[in-house]
């Protein structure tokens, strides 16, 4: 269902973005389901602007198809796609572990302590999207610790596309418990500031993430 939670502070056309985005990555929104703008500025009260908007943005990060004759699709999630953004990821989670070992404070490390707490005292939780917004928070206070804002946009830019396959690892319950050991393996070598080691932690993280996604889609 469509609701959208209209914010003073955040555009209109960032409002419409997000309740769609929203809607697709818990589901209410399905694969293969035609987004109709008529239809959608009526459900969420606004112009078709800001919805064709959203819908050619949404495009852009890999939740909506065009399709002949059928126009704006929900995609289903594509094995290539997934690849794809996991290796640049993986290329890019590395290089800011390496300067996260060098450069994160006091401060950052008993956040990002915090944020892993937290994660490993919900594990057992049935928001598998609330889950997902605790480890991805987790791994921004990694990318905020390297001080390089270029390479936090670029990251950035793979947020959108990377929550809709951390949401499907964050389902399997019985997964939860390596990816706590992952992150802390990837927070001792950032504490001990051995470069080699994170790197190394990160990338098998991150290979293990892409397997057992493959796993929950039956691939």
């Amino acid at each position: 269902m469509l609701e959208m939670n209209q914010q003073e502070y955040i555009p209109l056309r960032e409002v419409v973005f997000n309740t769609i985005r929203d809607a697709i990555i818990k589901g209410d929104l399905k694969p293969g389901e035609r987004l109709l703008e008529i239809q959608l500025a009526e459900k969420l009260g606004v112009s078709r602007t800001p919805i064709r908007e959203a819908i050619r943005k949404l495009e852009n990060e890999g939740l909506v198809i065009m399709v002949p004759r059928k126009g704006a699709t929900v995609s289903g999630i594509s094995v290539k796609h997934l690849k794809d953004v996991l290796e640049i990821r993986g290329a890019l989670g590395e290089l800011a572990v390496r300067l996260a070992c060098d450069r994160m404070t006091k401060e950052q490390m008993k956040e990002l302590k915090r944020l892993a707490a937290e994660l490993e005292a919900n594990k057992d939780s049935d928001d598998a999207f609330a889950l997902s917004d605790i480890d991805e928070k987790l791994h921004e206070q990694i990318y905020l610790a390297t001080n390089n804002p270029k390479l936090i946009q670029l990251i950035e830019n793979l947020k959108e596309q990377m929550f809709r396959y951390r949401l499907e690892y964050m389902k399997a319950k019985d997964k939860r418990d390596k990816l706590i050991h992952e992150h802390q393996l990837i927070i001792d070598a950032i504490e001990k500031g051995d470069a080699e080691e994170g790197e190394k932690a990160i990338r098998e993280h991150i290979a293990s993430q892409e397997k057992e996604i493959l796993k929950t889609l039956g691939k």
